[in-house]
C-alpha cells in the first residue's frame, strides 16, 4: 500500500489514521444470585442464547467471585445490548 492516496490529495496513511484511538472494550455489569457479587464482564465472558420465545432466551456467564454458573433471562433490550456489544450468540431452534 502506498503512503499517499490515489486520489491525488497527497494524504499519507499516517496522517489519515492520526486521529484514531484504540477502542475501549465493552464491559457489562452483572451480579451473581449465589454470592451476591457485583462485577463487570467483557463480551468474551458472556454467552447469549436466543430461543423461540422469552422463556428460552437467556444469557449466561461464570461468576468470577464464586465460580457459579449463572443463567439469566434476556428480554429484547438485553439481547440488543449484548449483541451490539459483541457477545457471542447461539440461536436455539425448536424441534418439531
Amino acid at each position: 500500500m502506498s503512503e499517499t492516496s490515489t486520489s491525488g490529495v497527497g494524504m499519507t496513511v499516517a496522517a489519515a489514521f492520526a486521529g484514531m484511538r484504540s477502542a475501549t472494550p465493552v464491559t457489562f455489569r452483572a451480579g451473581c444470585p449465589d454470592c451476591r457479587g457485583c462485577f463487570e464482564l467483557t463480551a468474551s465472558s458472556l454467552r447469549l442464547a436466543i430461543g423461540a420465545n422469552s422463556r428460552t432466551t437467556f444469557y449466561s456467564f461464570t461468576c468470577p467471585d464464586c465460580g457459579a454458573a449463572v443463567r439469566k433471562p434476556a428480554g429484547e433490550r438485553i439481547v440488543e445490548l449484548l449483541t451490539g456489544g459483541g457477545v457471542r450468540t447461539l440461536r436455539l431452534h425448536s424441534t418439531l
